[in-house]
């Protein structure tokens, strides 16, 4: 059975059941498996012929061996991703993966419901309950709060910075009741995340199971993965490895095409695209990596991240170690990582620029965060052409979450998805709090009494 570790190696190694529902690792660590386990070019080149389901199900099978049994995950698998995953293409070589057809519109659904499945499978095996601990700088929340909504056993709390959402991303969550609440912060993302991560870690509130739905949580990275294997059976015809450019915010999406790299995919680059918020690339760099606080606005905002979480898992697969608070113990092979990640820093005016040259160049419509991918991409292959290899631009969200910021640009707003218009037509409900830690203990505190 494949255990995981704490990236900061204080904590026992504990199996992908233990550590899926402790979310954070008891030395506030995040788990990591102690090896990847790896495909063959054969078993890769079958893909190409599966769909998404089926890729699914072979990926996560290598990680849930004595943990969930074959046909059950295979049923998850088939229940979980029942809606398209499209690539499109954009010029010759270079194609945009639409990660933006599940239930909340989001490249967040394609963990969430898978999570929320793995969940309520382990909870219902053990007649546990627990609350889901989540912080959301846009879309995790929505996601999470639809793929856990009346699953037995849960409950879900998310925080979410007020100003800082647009406003279908936060109907999506505020307009569910039931099992889901959340919690608008006077504050930043990094201020929700850290709240979140103060009460895992809080003695006084022991007696509450707490489990996060973030991309703290191994579950999150794992379910991520597998659309990177999808991508490139379509666009790899002979198994040549391939460019992904990905729009990164607190590094979970990126981290999930650097485990299918860990596992066998050919992968020629990983850009890691950000926004104003660059301490990633200046550490890239430099060696010498700072927070930023506080995390600057932009517009792809669910990237407003001063301090990813999941930079300690990179760190750590190129042989550091950094700390929950950003502190490097040990610096990674940065010669490596440089070698296999390139990342840039995207402003809002060349994020405006991107839709805008996206729109009218291929007639392909992006939102703010698929711009910063297409803008990275532009930068990479300023400095190492592209050639034959072939190119994928993530696109994680639908453009109808930032209608104003689309219309702005190309005169006109994108159509709403059906799961979307539901979600703006019904009334609202949540609590308000600003970014003070005592006032969340005391409120997690009454929610449980």
């Amino acid at each position: 059975m494949l255990l995981f570790h704490s990236t900061n190696g204080q904590s026992p190694a504990v199996n992908l059941r233990e550590a899926f529902l402790a979310g954070i690792a008891p030395d506030r660590g995040l788990y990591l498996p102690e090896r990847f386990p790896r495909f063959t070019f054969e078993e890769m080149a079958a893909f190409a012929k599966m769909p998404y389901h089926e890729i699914a199900f072979r990926v996560l099978s290598k990680f849930t061996e004595g943990i969930i049994p074959d046909a059950d995950l295979a049923a998850m698998c088939r229940s979980a991703y029942n809606f398209p995953v499209p690539l499109e293409i954009v010029n010759v070589r270079i194609f945009l993966m639409r990660l933006d057809q599940g239930p909340t519109a989001s490249f967040k659904d394609f963990a969430a419901q898978m999570m929320a499945r793995m969940f309520g499978r382990f909870l219902q095996e053990d007649g546990r309950q627990v609350t889901i601990l989540t912080a959301t700088s846009g879309d995790t929340g929505s996601a999470v709060a639809h793929a856990f909504h009346k699953i037995p056993g849960v409950r879900v709390i998310v925080l979410f910075p007020y100003d800082e959402v647009s406003v279908s991303q936060r109907k999506l969550m505020t307009t569910l009741k039931d099992n889901i609440r959340t919690v608008a912060v006077n504050g930043k993302f990094d201020d929700c995340q850290a709240m979140a991560k103060r009460a895992f870690a809080d003695e006084t509130l022991k007696h509450i199971p707490l489990s996060s739905a973030n991309s703290i949580n191994i579950g999150r990275l794992l379910p991520q993965s597998v659309y990177y294997f999808y991508a490139a059976s379509r666009v790899a015809l002979s198994g040549e490895p391939v460019v992904f450019s990905v729009p990164s915010g607190n590094f979970g999406d990126m981290m999930g095409a650097l485990v299918a790299r860990e596992m066998g995919l050919p992968v020629r680059k990983i850009i890691a695209a950000v926004n104003d918020n660059d301490a990633f690339p200046k550490f890239l760099a430099t060696g010498h990596y700072e927070k930023i606080i506080p995390s600057r606005n932009s517009l792809s905002n669910a990237m407003n991240v001063g301090h990813p979480s999941n930079l300690a898992r990179l760190v750590a697969v190129y042989g550091g170690q950094m700390d929950e608070t950003g502190k490097i113990h040990k610096l990674p092979y940065l010669a490596a990582m440089r070698r296999d990640i390139f990342s840039t820093s995207v402003s809002d005016a060349r994020t405006v620029a991107g839709v805008r040259e996206f729109w009218d160049h291929f007639q392909l419509l992006l939102e703010p965060h698929g711009a910063v991918a297409w803008q990275g991409f532009q930068d990479w292959a300023a400095a190492e052409p592209l050639g034959n290899s072939p190119a994928v631009l993530v696109e994680t969200a639908n453009p109808a979450k930032f209608p104003d910021e689309v219309e702005k640009v190309v005169g006109w707003s994108p159509d709403v998805p059906t799961n979307m218009q539901a979600s703006l037509q019904l009334p609202e409900d949540f609590d308000r709090m600003d970014a003070d830690y005592d006032t969340f203990q005391k409120y997690l505190l009454a929610r449980h009494a």
